[in-house]
């Protein structure tokens, strides 16, 4: 028969498993009988665990969730497996990094010294790229109220100024139905139906200020694809078989098409005639694309939309304030 406190850890393991136990068969994979398996039960809300027992004529157990946190016990694998998670946590631009790491000291104190070694030797250093600004922190705070009306389906009022907006002209709150929040390239994102523009959009975490209370729960729609990897991928790649970039404008560059296209990535470069080619390029915003199409350096004829064309206004501005500033 195993110890007590292996075999506590190993029950406490199976009510984590599934939501009801029959006592009998509690009993059958521990090894021991229906009586030690009753006294385990009782060390157990001893310790604080909220085990409830089943009625009926088999009776049973279930782990409940309580209302403060009890001791945890961790089998090896277990603890090794969190100590990892909190580490690549310091490193997830999620607002948690020092409660990370504050929690990862935590549980190190008490491993033994066996474990200890093993994720002593683990260092996970985020390395930004040259060259490549850090990303906006999210507040754990936004993340939690977006997760929460995901999963609780409630649309959601949220204000998300656009990079054109005039500054300190408020804009209205948008009001979506929130699917999924998700990462990509180190950022978070929020993928939702947009009630005002009936279409799909991709809202940046970081740019998000949730709105309270929350509005009527809602019927999920399904996705373009019906899955959301693929949809979130088509969307940066701007394919169009998930609706394409946000923003996708075509402008004819006073360069030609063979060097455009070493540089280009996902836009499509055609010749346009001596020394000229013309772009379909996408982007999440409109000042975004400006900003990508002024990057090659040469003369930028504008085909359209319209909103390009007063992204490039936005950008002349603010480059002839910085200019003479």
């Amino acid at each position: 028969m195993q110890k007590t406190s292996a075999r506590l850890l190993a029950l406490l393991s199976l009510l984590q498993m599934r939501r009801d136990w029959p006592g009998a068969l509690l009993a059958e994979r521990l090894e021991v009988s229906p009586r030690t398996v009753r006294r385990d039960v009782d060390r157990l809300r001893e310790l604080g665990y909220p085990i409830t027992a089943i009625k009926g004529p088999d009776g049973g157990y279930r782990l409940d969730a309580g209302t403060e946190l009890p001791p945890l016990l961790f089998d090896d694998e277990q603890a090794v497996a969190l100590a990892i998670a909190l580490q690549l946590a310091t490193t997830a631009g999620a607002g948690i990094e020092e409660a990370a790491a504050r929690a990862l000291t935590t549980v190190r104190q008490v491993m033994p010294a066996r474990l200890r070694h093993r994720i002593d030797t683990l260092r996970i250093t985020a390395v930004e790229r040259a060259g490549v600004r850090p990303e906006p922190q999210v507040g754990s705070g936004v993340l939690m109220a977006l997760s929460a009306a995901v999963h609780a389906r409630e649309v959601l009022r949220l204000d998300y100024p656009s990079e054109t907006d005039d500054v300190g002209t408020p804009a209205p709150p948008r009001r979506v139905e929130p699917h999924h929040l998700v990462t990509w390239g180190g950022r978070w994102y929020l993928v939702a139906w947009d009630l005002d523009r009936a279409d799909w959009r991709t809202f940046r975490a970081d740019r998000v200020t949730p709105r309270t209370p929350t509005g009527p729960r809602f019927t999920p729609r399904d996705l373009p694809g019906g899955d959301v990897a693929a949809f979130v991928t088509a969307r940066f790649r701007g394919s169009d078989d998930a609706g394409g970039w946000p923003c996708r404008g075509e402008v004819l560059l006073g360069l030609p098409a063979a060097v455009v296209s070493r540089y280009a990535r996902d836009a499509v470069v055609e010749e346009a005639g001596p020394g000229r080619c013309r772009v379909v390029m996408g982007s999440w915003s409109w000042l975004g694309l400006a900003s990508a199409l002024g990057r090659y350096d040469a003369d930028i004829e504008v085909i359209g939309p319209p909103e390009l064309r007063t992204a490039f206004a936005h950008l002349a501005t603010r480059c002839t304030t910085a200019a003479s500033s």
